[in-house]
Formats: structure tokens, sequence, C-alpha cells
């Protein structure tokens, strides 16, 4: 096929207006910044903490609705190894914004943090709080890299546009208009990138529906046609693993420093609650063309379309069904549309995984570690340096696709199995400390790691119950192994927190065993817990103790 020139026309202009979105919100937050008391730093991550409630819906919404959503969502469902019953995406995610409105925005929102490892610093310090950010930041760079191979691989299929090209100029694009303003650019270019996702899908789902090469969906979704019915089974025996993968994406997504930049830019914890709840039900209306364009591939006749046999799952291309079946059973413009609807995802995602990281490494490295003292204007080169750095570390990852899948699988598994328990404790569990965090942190990656993974051909030294080869032939877990191993990090975290208090505020062992000095710090809680002096340093500890022995 020859190079699609109109549809290179149509993402030309698309990548015009929201370069151009992006250069107008720039130009916002300076206005803004001129008038503002705050620091810059605070106007660059979080808008000010003043984005309104309508951008906040779409820029939440947009950051979830990425490439591996709407193009996952499709696969799952034309997989005729899987079905609708596992692309998983929009229910979990609801589920996600719900709990993020009803128990993690509050504390968040209300101690105005700047970043989601704000209070990991303030209550382990810069050493461990180090080694937590690092899975992070790892997930971040990946999810970069992820994004724009998704783009790649569709904008190659209906534009015949070499890889590198549609690579390279997309991730330009995003980094540019990041690096000029900030989260404003961010959230002002997901909202033009969300309308464009919902009416370019919507627009394409009536002629898929309606294409001469397909049967219709409510036929075969639970009648074998010309495959397995699209709507899936879970067998029983395989229950365990559809859990395991719900409560993945259902839990994983709290511990993403992406989700609080969002709630940490809302102006109150009450409208924090309700972009949450409002982004919840956007997902669920998003995740629907997804499905519909999976469900229509599966219920075509391949051999009477251009595409012709073996199908895209025999020739191992179901990844790409999305903007196959957009290619082969949709007219031209049609399927032009759709890249953009593809093409806005990706885009919105990858800023937002940008500014994400550099929040990270400028406020909770660079800020707090290695330069205290560095004014505003350091700072804004710092964050401009860290945008530039992921981008061209995602985008050079992106020609390496068997790492990236490697690295992009540890850092959704580290979200879920390590950090999301290490959020829970830090948050709502007084008694966590550094020592509990240190074994939690330990055991999850090593259980983690023992428990093998299939994809990247890491077979398991661990083996749960019900674990046997899968359909291609490997060795799976099939038990909830990743539910278990965050549950037991969580589980170490608690208990060897409330055993180390023990061990040093009974004096069972010398203070000068305390590393992480939590005798000194309970002391400071129970204090200003009683409204007695605030132990905010050793001076203030040491006033504490002669009032106490000083009798009147």
């Amino acid at each position: 096929m020859a190079l699609n020139v109109p549809g290179l026309v149509v993402m030309a202009v698309f990548y015009v207006v929201i370069l151009g979105t992006g250069i107008w919100a720039s130009m916002r937050s300076k206005k803004v910044e001129k008038k503002s008391t705050g620091d810059g730093m605070e106007l660059t991550l979080l808008a000010g903490r003043n984005i309104n409630l309508l951008v906040g819906i779409f820029t939440l919404t947009a950051t979830w609705v990425g490439g591996g959503f709407i193009l996952g969502i499709a696969e799952a469902t034309y997989n005729p190894t899987l079905g609708a019953v596992w692309a998983l995406m929009p229910v979990p995610y609801v589920v996600t914004f719900f709990l993020g409105g009803f128990f993690f925005a509050k504390p968040m929102r209300e101690n105005k943090y700047m970043t989601m490892m704000d209070p990991f610093q303030k209550k382990y310090g810069n050493v461990l709080s180090s080694a937590l950010i690092f899975p992070a930041l790892v997930a971040d760079v990946l999810w970069v890299a992820r994004t724009l191979v998704s783009l790649a691989g569709t904008m190659r299929v209906i534009l015949e546009l070499p890889y590198v090209y549609s690579i390279i100029i997309s991730s330009v694009v995003a980094i540019v208009y990041t690096l000029l303003g900030g989260l404003y650019s961010v959230a002002y270019t997901d909202v033009i990138q969300l309308i464009l996702i919902f009416v370019s899908l919507w627009v394409c789902v009536p002629f898929l529906l309606t294409n001469p090469h397909s049967v219709d969906i409510s036929l075969s979704a639970y009648n074998q046609t010309f495959q397995a019915p699209w709507v899936g089974t879970v067998e029983l025996n395989e229950a365990g693993k559809w859990f395991d993968d719900f409560m993945l994406l259902a839990l994983g997504g709290l511990a993403y420093q992406a989700f609080y930049q969002r709630i940490l830019s809302s102006s109150s914890y009450t409208q924090a609650q309700m972009t949450c709840f409002a982004s919840a039900a956007f997902c669920l209306v998003l995740g629907i063309p997804s499905v519909l364009v999976g469900a229509v591939a599966a219920s075509t006749d391949w051999n009477t379309t251009a595409y012709g046999l073996p199908t895209p799952y025999q020739r191992e291309q179901a990844g790409s069904i999305l903007p196959i079946a957009l290619q082969f059973l949709t007219p031209t413009y049609v399927s032009v549309i759709g890249i953009g609807a593809v093409a806005a995802a990706v885009m919105s995602s990858m800023d937002s995984a940008l500014l994400s990281s550099a929040s990270l490494f400028s406020s909770n490295i660079y800020k707090n570690i290695i330069r205290k003292q560095a004014s505003d204007y350091e700072m804004q080169w710092v964050i401009r340096i860290s945008v530039v750095a992921v981008g061209l570390a995602g985008t050079g990852l992106t020609f390496l696709d068997s790492s990236v899948l490697v690295f992009w699988l540890v850092g959704v598994d580290m979200s879920y199995t390590i950090m999301f328990p290490q959020l829970v404790c830090v948050l709502f569990f007084k008694v966590s400390n550094g020592y509990g965090a240190c074994v939690g942190y330990i055991l999850g990656l090593v259980m983690r790691v023992l428990s093998g993974e299939p994809l990247i051909g890491l077979p398991p030294t661990i083996r749960f119950p019900g674990c046997r080869l899968n359909k291609e032939g490997k060795l799976t877990q099939f038990f909830p192994f990743r539910t278990t191993i965050m549950l037991m990090s969580l589980v170490s975290i608690v208990l060897f927190s409330w055993l180390a208090s023990i061990v040093f505020t009974k004096n069972l062992l010398s203070d000068k065993w305390d590393v992480f000095d939590i005798k000194r710090k309970e002391a400071q809680t129970a204090g200003a817990s009683d409204g007695k002096l605030p132990d905010t340093n050793e001076d203030a500890a040491a006033a504490r103790t002669l009032l106490r022995t000083t009798s009147c």
C-alpha cells in the first residue's frame, strides 16, 4: 500500500491543534504566575492547585483512557482465547476512582502534598523514600514507551507511515507542549484529546456495525461463528487469574503519581472527590466503542475482506485489531478519524507520564535531597530537563520492544504488589515505620520475582495452587498470586513496624541500633496528639524532657 496522504494531512492538523492548545495554555500559565503569590514549582506541577472541575474531570479521564485502554479492550474482546469478560479495564477503573475519591483524596489533598511520595519522605526520611521512588520513575518511563509503541503500530497499519517517523513526531509534540506549560498545558490539551477520542470512536462504530463482511454481533456473542464467541467465558479454574487481573487494575492505579497529580491540583477535597466520581462514569462510556470494535472483528469473515486469510489472530496481530478493523471494515475517511482517536489517547497518556516522572524527580529527589536551597528559577529548569530526559528515555526504549515489555510488567506489578500496600500503610496505619516498610518492600519484590512471569519467559520458582501450563504451553499461575503478595506485603509492614516499635520503645535494643529513629518520632507524635510541646527537632525534644523533670 502507498502512503496515505489524506490521512497524514488530517494527522498533521490534529497535531497542530494539540500543539496550539499547549502553547495557549502555557501563555495562560504565565499570566497566572504573574498574579500568583505561590511558588512557580507548584504552578508548573499542580497548576497552582486551581484546576476547575470540568478540566479536572477531562484530564483525569484522559490520563486513564490511553492507547493501552483503547487497543487493549479491543484486543481482549477479539482474542478467541479471552473475550469481553477479560476486557477488564473500564470496571476496575471505576473501582479505582471511587476508592481514590472516598479514601485517598482526603489525606493527600488536605495535607497539601506536592507528590504521592511526600508522605513517605515525611514519615520515613529520604533514604528509604528514594528506594520507593525508583519503581514509580521506571513505570513512568515505560508508560511513555508503551504508549508510543501503540500509536506507531496503529499509524503503520492505517497511514503506512514508517515506525520511526511515527514515534519521533508524536514524542516531540508531547514533549514540547508539556515543556511549555506544565500541568496547565497537559490539562487543557487533555480536554481537546478526550473530546476527539469520544467523537472519533463513536463516529466509527456505526460503520463497523453495518459493514457487509460481519454478521450481527448479537449472533456471535454466545455462538461459534468464525471463531469462539466474543463474550468469552471465565472457567472455574481461571477464576483466580481473572480476580487477580481485576484487582491489579483496580488497586494498582491508586499507586500512580499521575492520579494524585490531578487530585492535588484540585482547589479543594470536595472538588477532588467529584472529579474522581465523574471520571469513573466517563471511563465506562469510553470503553464501550472498543468492546464493539473487538466484537465486530470477532464476527467478521476475514476471507471476504482485502485483509484475507489467515485471520489477524492467526497472524499474531490481535494487538493491532482496532486499526486493522478500521482499515478493512470502514471507509478510508472513517479509518482516518479512528486513527485520530488512538493518537489522542496516546498523547493524553504520554504527557501525563512525562509530567508525573518530572514531578517525582524534581520535588522528591532534587528539591528535597540534592539541593534543598534550590530557587524557583532553578527548579523550573530541573522540571524541563526531567521532562526531556524521560521523553527521550521512553522514546529510545520503543526501539527495544521486548526489553520495554520486561520493564513495563515489572512497573505494573510493582505498583500493585509493592507501592500500593506501602501507600495504604503510610496514609492509614500510624504504627507503620521504616523497618516495616523495608521488610514489606523486600518481601514483595522477592515474592514477585520468584512467582515468575510467562510473558517474559521467567519460570515460577514458587508454584501457587493451580499453577499449570496455559493455552500457549507456558507455565502460568492461575491462583491470585499478585493479590496474595500484596496482602503479604501489607501485613508484613504493619507487623514488623509494630514489633520494631515495641523493641525500641521498651528499650529491648539500644537506641544506637534505631537507624530510623522511630523512638524519638513516636515520642514527638505522642506529644503532639496530647497537646504538649511540639517536637519539631531535637532541641524541642530536649526542652520537653527538661520541663518534665523540673518541679516548681
